[in-house]
């Protein structure tokens, strides 16, 4: 991916990042000569961590990705090593470019099951080939930055710090990770180079190494205070949290104190043991000593559940490191995003709905050019529910709308004309292969992403047994369907 460190870094190709058959198949269409054009939706079916509600990311990837899309030299070669495909064939992949169309939801958006993340509109040799990528990319960061804001959300305005670089599966899901993470709602990273790339806050203290390599723990904070004396957090677990690393650490900051330095950020980390016992005797101990201000932070396998039960529990944490369970969503390791054909151009350049018919009901697709839409309470401009429908159908807030499951139609909500609003929510990235869209900053989809959440009940947001947002169908969408099955069973 086009990687923004600094002024400029060079581009990398990943136009082999596909699946084999992705391949096959586009050889298949240039030799029968089917390559009309086609409608494929992404979506996923069901919240990761039984949740209410997941986040929308990874489409700048996706962009750096289409924008680089071609057949080096050398890729050709390897694949006219693999004795599958005709010269003609690769001969077309040599001058191969994107040329068709993508439509997506913002990053930072909250977004739900089954309605269509990404759209892309193109010959169907150039819609199948980016299949495989754009799936990895949006998979990947989706998990992770809908896990951030779950984390996020059980700290209760704490700050948490995404830590884990050093578990996560590679080091391109620890870059990207942490990226999402911060679209999720993380305050920092300990990733040095995503704070590079991404321009976004970079943070941490010092591993129980800086601690043993010298004569004392005294000596070692003290050091450390020396050194970095505006931004001073110990870690006072390496021998005993009570007895011995609180107390120097107590120590030391008498000595900024009496020295007349005041840093702008200190306290103490906990990385081991009883972390809502230990917090509050911390706390208290260093209230006692004068420094009720000073940050007592945590890490140590958290998640947003370990979290969630240390605040019931009075712990006196207030910012949070997380690493493991966070890069890795350790509970709920894939986000189970799909690429499925929606519809196809006719010769008279009207687009066909497709359907894919599955005897698990929510794996049957919903047909035709879609778009979305997001429906607000004019009065609390709080999320009421989304609209999936025919691009081409229009909506009028002022005039009566009836909304109902596609699944269970007895369930129908009458909005009033005049107490609602609508949004249209996917945007056009690329028209005619030429990209339209400039992706804000990692920080401006961060602070979206907050503006987002916003929207939703305290209901939907909730860890346990949320309350599901309604994905409702247009009624001619629903219609479309209901024809297309009928159709097919007959």
């Amino acid at each position: 991916m086009l990687q923004k460190r600094g002024k400029f870094m060079s581009a990398q190709n990943l136009t082999l990042l596909t699946d084999l058959y992705e391949l096959t198949m586009m050889q298949g269409y240039f030799e029968t000569q089917e390559n009309q054009t086609v409608i494929f939706d992404v979506f996923f079916r069901e919240n990761p961590n039984k949740g209410g509600y997941s986040i929308m990311a990874g489409v700048d990837q996706v962009i750096d990705y289409i924008k680089n899309l071609n057949f080096s030299y050398e890729d050709v070669d390897y694949l006219r090593g693999l004795g599958l495909f005709s010269e003609d064939f690769l001969h077309y992949l040599s001058g191969f470019h994107f040329s068709g169309d993508i439509y997506a939801i913002p990053e930072g958006s909250v977004i739900f099951p089954r309605e269509p993340l990404i759209k892309v509109v193109a010959p169907i040799m150039e819609a199948q080939l980016v299949e495989t990528a754009i799936l990895t990319i949006i998979n990947h960061q989706c998990l992770i930055a809908t896990k951030a804001s779950r984390v996020v959300y059980a700290a209760q305005g704490d700050g948490i710090m995404e830590f884990g670089l050093r578990r996560a599966q590679g080091p391109d899901a620890g870059l990207y990770g942490a990226r999402a993470a911060v679209i999720g709602g993380c305050v920092g990273t300990s990733n040095v180079l995503a704070g590079e790339m991404f321009d976004v806050p970079v943070m941490g203290t010092h591993a129980h190494s800086w601690i043993m390599t010298f004569k004392d723990e005294y000596t070692a904070f003290k050091e450390y205070a020396r050194l970095y004396p505006d931004a001073c957090t110990l870690l006072v677990d390496t021998y005993d949290t009570l007895k011995s690393g609180v107390p120097n650490a107590i120590r030391v900051f008498k000595e900024l104190r009496e020295a007349g330095i005041k840093p702008k950020s200190y306290g103490i980390r906990l990385d081991s043991g009883d972390l809502a016992y230990l917090s509050k005797k911390a706390r208290k101990m260093l209230d006692d000593a004068g420094f009720p201000d000073a940050v007592i932070a945590a890490s140590n396998d958290l998640d947003e559940y370990l979290i969630h039960d240390l605040k019931m529990q009075g712990a006196a944490i207030t910012s949070w490191g997380v690493g493991t369970n966070l890069i890795t969503s350790k509970d709920c390791p894939s986000f189970g995003g799909v690429y499925k054909l929606a519809a196809i151009q006719n010769a008279e350049g009207q687009f066909i709905p497709k359907i894919k018919i599955s005897e698990n009901t929510e794996k049957i697709t919903n047909p035709g050019n879609k778009t979305i839409y997001r429906i607000y309470d004019k009065e609390t401009h709080m999320l009421r529910a989304d609209l999936i429908c025919f691009a081409d159908e229009v909506y009028d807030p002022e005039e009566d709308l009836l909304l109902f499951d596609p699944n269970a139609t007895w369930k129908k909500t009458l909005l009033k004309g005049g107490t609602y609003t609508m949004k249209e929510l996917l945007q056009p990235i690329f028209i005619h292969g030429e990209c339209k869209y400039e992706s804000p900053s990692v920080k401006e989809i961060a602070a979206f992403c907050k503006e987002e959440k916003a929207t939703l009940w305290d209901e939907t947001k909730r860890l346990f047994n949320p309350h599901k947002v309604y994905v409702d169908l247009s009624q001619k969408l629903y219609d479309t369907k209901t024809e297309l099955l009928n159709e097919a069973h007959k």
